[in-house]
């Protein structure tokens, strides 16, 4: 039985673990998702691999970004609503209140995304990322069958770039392994290590208040008008409609905020820039751009009307997984989805992660040291990205 104790030291964990990855977790999605992994199944043990896997396959099949839903899953599997909550606020709010200010300053000359400590945050993101992917490929792409679906996954990704690919390859994935493998018998979890459940009424009325706030918000800013419904309604639509995440959400971002004039496109791309040299999910370009419409008010209804639908969704995803999890259906389907998981990482590490992390022999350098000193010397991912950021500003 848990205790109030216990549940107030797993919040403190959520608190500690993703201050400090708000901080340190430079690199995009993928790299995060390379961060989460190393602390919370290598280091602190929260979930099993396959667990892990698991949730972030899930994520891939939700829109909105995927990093930060899967460290919000992470955040209520240890802590329930609160650690959910934890988890988003800590991992968001140093990226927010950075580019906040930069919209409240409206500057065009931010931080210069090409400064020394910066390649070298984007070098240990290489290092993060490879670590990440060899170790799931030890548990989720191990057999012939599995491995072959990993490797046409990133092969995928890489030829036919674009917003749908990913969920294609996940879903085709899905159906390779539910065709292959349905009816053969599946490792699941044992019992106390898998993710915490969602309850039916709380997922139902998470369902119903997505849909809600994505039908009802724009055709209320139409009939009614109204400077901040129409804003909530276009950031609640921008996070409820891109798969993938990331840099995935820019045109969109665009069409709804530099269109009806909000912002200029010249605030618009120097926001982007600044978005480039701050820790944490890229959504939360959001803020800038709702401190540049609107202040400080207007940066924190950007920030958490594109995070709401994220939230969500995950919060009743959560719900059918632990309902269908044990299902030899399912369970096949997404072996071939953990396989698909698998190759799509192992493609962001080529790109953008290794395109953009590594330069020359100096960053190369310092992305050997770093996968060092996780995958023998096991120091801690903040330890390695300060160590990171210190290097590249001597070398780079």
């Amino acid at each position: 039985m848990t205790t109030v104790k216990d549940r107030q030291s797993g919040l403190g964990d959520v608190i500690r673990s993703f201050g400090i990855l708000g901080v340190t977790a430079f690199g995009g999605p993928t790299a995060h998702l390379g961060y989460f992994r190393e602390e919370f199944v290598a280091r602190r043990k929260w979930l099993t691999e396959r667990s892990y896997a698991d949730l972030v396959a899930l994520a891939q099949f939700l829109p909105g970004p995927a990093s930060s839903q899967v460290g919000m899953a992470l955040g209520y599997h240890r802590a329930g609503w609160a650690g959910m909550t934890a988890a988003w606020l800590m991992f968001t709010a140093p990226s927010t209140l950075l580019l906040g200010f930069f919209g409240l300053l409206l500057s065009t000359a931010t931080i210069d995304a090409h400064q020394g400590w910066i390649s070298g945050l984007l070098a240990a993101a290489v290092a993060v990322v490879f670590h990440a992917v060899a170790g799931m490929a030890r548990s989720m792409a191990n057999t012939r069958l599995t491995a072959t679906i990993a490797v046409l996954a990133g092969l995928c990704v890489l030829l036919l770039p674009g917003p749908l690919t990913h969920v294609a390859v996940i879903l085709g994935a899905g159906v390779i392994g539910l065709a292959a493998l349905r009816g053969k018998p599946q490792e699941v979890d044992p019992a106390g290590t898998e993710l915490r459940v969602v309850g039916a009424r709380t997922a139902y009325a998470a369902l119903v208040l997505f849909f809600l706030l994505l039908l009802a918000l724009p055709l209320g800013a139409t009939l009614f008008g109204g400077a901040l419904l129409a804003r909530v309604a276009a950031y609640i639509q921008a996070g409820s409609l891109v798969f993938g995440g990331g840099h995935v959400v820019l045109p969109l971002l665009e069409q709804l905020t530099v269109a009806p004039g909000w912002v200029t496109q010249e605030q618009f791309l120097a926001g982007y820039s600044a978005a480039q040299a701050v820790p944490g999910p890229l959504f939360t370009f959001a803020s800038f751009l709702g401190a540049v419409d609107g202040g400080w008010l207007g940066a924190l209804v950007a920030t958490v009307a594109i995070f709401l639908p994220s939230a969500l969704l995950m919060t009743a995803g959560l719900h059918f997984w632990g309902r269908w999890r044990h299902l030899p259906a399912l369970r096949a389907a997404f072996t071939g989805a953990n396989a698909g998981v698998v190759g799509l990482l192992a493609a962001a590490l080529w790109d953008p992660v290794v395109v953009h992390g590594i330069t020359g022999v100096a960053s190369l350098s310092i992305a050997a040291l770093c996968w060092l000193g996780l995958a023998v010397w096991k120091l801690p991912p903040w330890s390695i990205a300060l160590a990171a950021a210190l290097g590249g500003w001597l070398l780079l």
